[in-house]
């Protein structure tokens, strides 16, 4: 039986229409042929959580060295990067404050929601 949820190549193609098809790091189009095919990374590692803040449209490479290096449970002290304070964001309204914001509020509130990493 599969992590993933049953309408996961839905959940798939709406996060990367959001996108526009794009890497949301490297900002790279799709474009399979020379090596910067779409994907979508769950950051903690979650098949089943499909929450907007979890789900990042990176191409391949980016994927692998987001997968090595980005652990959205851990404290990270210095500044995220500007593609990634969204996703910590939502991440944080959740886990500190159990809400589960849409990212229109996230993007509202970001200051204030990524400062609850730093006062913890």
């Amino acid at each position: 039986m599969s992590e993933y949820p049953q309408d996961w190549p839905e959940i798939a193609e709406s996060v990367k229409d959001a996108a526009q098809w794009r890497c949301i790091r490297c900002e790279h189009p799709h474009d399979p042929a020379t090596g910067y095919c779409l994907t979508v990374h769950h950051l903690d590692g979650n098949k089943s959580n499909c929450r907007w803040w979890n789900l990042t449209a990176l191409c391949q490479r980016c994927h692998l060295s987001v997968q090595a290096r980005v652990v959205i449970r851990q404290q990270y002290p210095l500044e995220h990067k500007e593609w990634f304070k969204p996703y910590a964001a939502g991440w944080y309204a959740f886990r500190y404050l159990g809400e589960d914001l849409s990212r229109p509020a996230v993007l509202e509130r970001l200051d204030e929601l990524l400062a609850l990493e730093r006062r913890l």
